[in-house]
């Protein structure tokens, strides 16, 4: 097949632009080469690694702007949407101008205001080629989010072409994430069958020893899970008496940050650990962790001026992940990210949407000079020539903004430990408030860790009571809290201190307008 005649092919499958000026043309191109990197592995990985991604980051604007005009012509919810904001197009702006005219919206202020149909394209869903997948809010109430074939076979490609650039060309993948209606069990599955052979045991660690054993030491191994699962399976393997020695082995995780100390732990048998991305109300693969990105993270978390410089003034240290500016726009509004899903296969598409995560974004050649300040070179730096290089923009990210703590891949919300507490009824009239965080228990690990302010000594008993409560809640309130315990019983071993009035974490209340539920973390035990 001759050139031409192989991009009018591409050219073919690729959705109509949607007219927004002379930058149609570079939208265009763009997507027909991300198209062949994407089933070309030499060509997506010669891409990540040149300065090409730099040219075309000032398209991530435009190309959300396209996806948004797109969703006003195709979806009905969104077309309401606009005129409920009194949205109008001025043409004589520039488009990241008319980007910033459109307004954000929210699971609250979108999601839950209008049917799904009416949030698809051409106002249906249809069944064939399309996922349902499921995640669960705080009011345990599901949510179910509606994926088209095309836009899960592009992100598909995508981790897949990942794997192989960072991982290798054939790998023995085994699935620690939770299977069934969950995104991501289903879809790493579904994604990583390209690279190799796929188990999906779930987080089940006795059947992931078991595979391991059966397939032996002569492969390469990508275990995925969250990122305490991990520590979980080597420690459980030792104790089965399997010698991680003879075992290449990579981690894939996601679902929760991970802190530098858990690495280190999982270093000690894995090769490499490279956390995601991604959230099931806006996009599963937004980014990844790449060896540049943990190499910067790990530069920062020695160095708290290099660390401030970064991420700014909270003294957390953020997960860092790079992405495609073809495919993500990100902003950052007062505080939190509002991202757009560029990309026109997205059944129900994303247009400026918040997920109320902290955090913001930085242009790869920012980092590159911050990095320089420091006497940091990444260019040059020993990651740099022996891994490989994505030279793309970086996201950064704090946490949930929506008073949570993430845990085994389901969100704690204040009001669940509220909740809980309240309903030992004898301790009603001592409870004076709460506080909840996430404690390092050791080696990397960590628990949920619930502070009650007490108004009397307090024995073991009534901490015993207290965490049951609490777990007991959290099982019947959240779906996903409760996969994670019948999966990983661990999951239910929350720490619960209690303090005197006006100590510890309360000492601060009386000068404050507003009580502190979530107190940001991790911090260590003493």
């Amino acid at each position: 097949m001759r050139s031409d005649q192989r991009y009018d092919a591409v050219r073919e499958t690729l959705p109509m632009p949607v007219r927004i000026g002379g930058t149609a043309v570079a939208l265009r191109t763009a997507d027909a080469v991300k198209w062949l990197a994407l089933r070309s592995h030499p060509l997506f990985g010669a891409l990540a690694a040149t300065t090409i991604p730099r040219w075309v980051e000032p398209l991530g604007a435009r190309g959300a702007l396209r996806a948004a005009l797109h969703a006003r012509r195709r979806v009905p919810a969104y077309r309401e949407y606009l005129q409920a904001h009194y949205w109008t197009d001025d043409r004589s702006l520039s488009g990241y101008e008319r980007l910033l005219r459109l307004p954000i919206m929210d699971k609250h202020s979108y999601i839950e205001r209008y049917p799904s149909a009416d949030r698809c394209l051409d106002g249906r869903i249809p069944l064939r080629g399309t996922e349902m997948d499921e995640s669960s809010g705080s009011s345990g109430t599901p949510f179910n989010w509606l994926r088209s074939h095309g836009e899960l076979h592009e992100v598909h490609l995508q981790l897949s072409k990942f794997a192989r650039q960072v991982i290798g060309p054939e790998i023995v993948t085994i699935n620690g994430f939770s299977m069934g209606a969950w995104s991501t069990g289903v879809n790493t599955a579904e994604a990583l069958k390209r690279n190799g052979l796929v188990k999906s045991p779930g987080p089940d660690l006795e059947k992931i020893i078991s595979t391991l054993r059966y397939l032996g030491p002569g492969y390469t191994y990508a275990i995925t899970g969250y990122p305490p699962f991990l520590r979980e399976i080597l420690e459980y393997g030792t104790a089965e008496g399997l010698d991680w020695r003879q075992y290449l082995l990579y981690g894939v995780v996601g679902g929760e940050g991970m802190s530098e100390a858990l690495r280190a732990r999982l270093l000690k048998s894995f090769a490499a650990v490279f956390s995601a991305y991604g959230a099931s109300d806006l996009d599963i693969g937004v980014a990844a962790e790449t060896p540049t990105s943990i190499w910067v993270r790990q530069q920062a978390d020695r160095n708290p001026a290099l660390r401030q410089a970064l991420f700014g003034d909270d003294s957390r240290l953020p997960m860092l992940f790079q992405y495609n500016p073809l495919d993500y726009m990100v902003e950052t509004v007062n505080g939190e990210l509002v991202i757009t899903v560029n990309r026109l296969c997205m059944l129900s598409p994303r247009i400026r949407y918040n997920i109320h995560d902290s955090g913001s974004s930085h242009s790869y050649q920012t980092v590159v000079e911050i990095c320089r300040g420091f006497g940091i070179d990444i260019e040059t730096s020993p990651v740099a020539t022996a891994s490989p290089r994505f030279r793309l923009p970086f996201l950064y990210i704090q946490g949930r903004s929506d008073s949570t703590i993430s845990y085994m891949g389901s969100n704690i919300y204040p009001e669940d430990i509220e909740q809980g507490l309240s309903t030992v009824a004898e301790y009603n009239d001592q409870i004076r408030g709460f506080a909840l965080e996430l404690r390092e228990i050791g080696d990397g690990a960590v628990r949920p860790c619930v502070h009650v302010e007490f108004s009397d000594d307090a024995s073991l008993e009534v901490e015993t009571r207290l965490r049951t409560a609490i777990v007991e809640r959290l099982l019947t309130n959240s779906r996903d809290f409760r996969a994670a315990a019948a999966e990983n019983p661990t999951a239910t071993e929350f720490l619960i201190e209690v303090h005197r009035p006006g100590t510890g974490p309360f000492e601060e209340n009386s000068r404050r307008i507003k009580r502190r539920y979530i107190l940001r973390g991790p911090r260590a035990i003493d």
